[in-house]
């Protein structure tokens, strides 16, 4: 289970992916031990089908270090086995904006759960392309940002919020559902750092009113897929997914009800475990360490 809302500045996370060889764990329990730290939880998984290594530690510094300094010296290790990594302190909060357009209860639950300290996220700013949730950012205490989008526009909002993210140093940025299709060139540059949140009915109902579409033929289960957002709309590697049973009793509305539950559940748990660092990208698929 997760430890950052206790983490002490001692604590510190290490992640990595790397070609899979033998001496990798050696290689990093070593440089742990030698380097005065203790490891309080390990996870790690070999893909045989691409050949990739995967690793989450979570240790702690026995004698205080900076963890600048514990990235210099990791360094070679990295190099020495071609590994992507990483190491952040443990207590660190990721700074992250949310986006939303006109259905904020995804928007609302995502600041509430931060609010309480579920959610290990410091929110930098709300953007949105309405003003209708202005005053529910605003009794949070947060930034609210209207970045009004036209076909006119586009690149120049767009623009705006690429400047605000780099500006607040922001790490992750949620689609709270947010009603606007992203340039593949935005995609790229924020490549997996947007984490989107979809009615896992698509492709099958798509367009406007899909629990509508989803009632009409009678479905027995509804559901929401929590992804890394790509140029494909909605097919970015996915990092939840949630499932609820529905019976016939149920009219289009309360269909509609119980689908934002399943929304708000799933991009939580995904937003969580992102900003835990427990999301690994895998190609066109993620390793969760949850």
């Amino acid at each position: 289970m997760s430890q950052s809302h206790s983490a002490a500045a001692d604590q510190y996370i290490l992640t990595l992916s790397c070609p899979d060889k033998q001496g990798i764990v050696h290689a990093v329990s070593s440089y742990l031990f030698m380097t005065g730290c203790n490891i309080e939880d390990s996870q790690q998984f070999g893909d045989r089908d691409t050949g990739l290594f995967f690793m989450r530690v979570h240790f702690r510094a026995v004698s205080p270090v900076r963890v600048e300094d514990l990235r210099a010296s990791f360094a070679a290790v990295g190099e020495s086995f071609q590994m992507d990594w990483q190491i952040h302190p443990a207590a660190e909060k990721m700074r992250v904006v949310l986006l939303v357009s006109k259905f904020g209860h995804c928007l609302n639950d995502l600041l509430f759960r931060s609010r309480i300290g579920a959610l290990p996220v410091e929110i930098a700013a709300v953007v949105s392309n309405h003003t209708d949730f202005a005053e529910l950012v605003g009794s949070y205490g947060v930034p609210f940002r209207h970045i009004p989008v036209t076909k006119e526009n586009k690149a120049q909002a767009e623009a705006e919020l690429l400047e605000l993210v780099e500006a607040e140093k922001v790490e992750l940025v949620v689609l709270a559902r947010y009603m606007q299709v992203l340039s593949d060139d935005l995609c790229k540059r924020l490549a997996g750092r947007i984490i989107n949140i979809h009615h896992s009915f698509l492709p099958s109902f798509k367009g406007a009113k899909p629990y509508h579409q989803a009632h009409a033929r009678g479905v027995k289960l509804i559901g929401a897929t929590a992804h890394y957002v790509t140029a494909d709309l909605d097919e970015g590697p996915i990092i939840e997914q949630e499932v609820e049973r529905v019976g016939h009793e149920l009219n289009p509305d309360q269909l509609v009800a119980a689908g934002r539950d399943v929304e708000c559940q799933a991009l939580a748990r995904a937003v969580k475990w992102h900003s835990e660092r427990r999301v690994l990208l895998n190609g066109h698929r993620t390793v969760v360490f949850a």
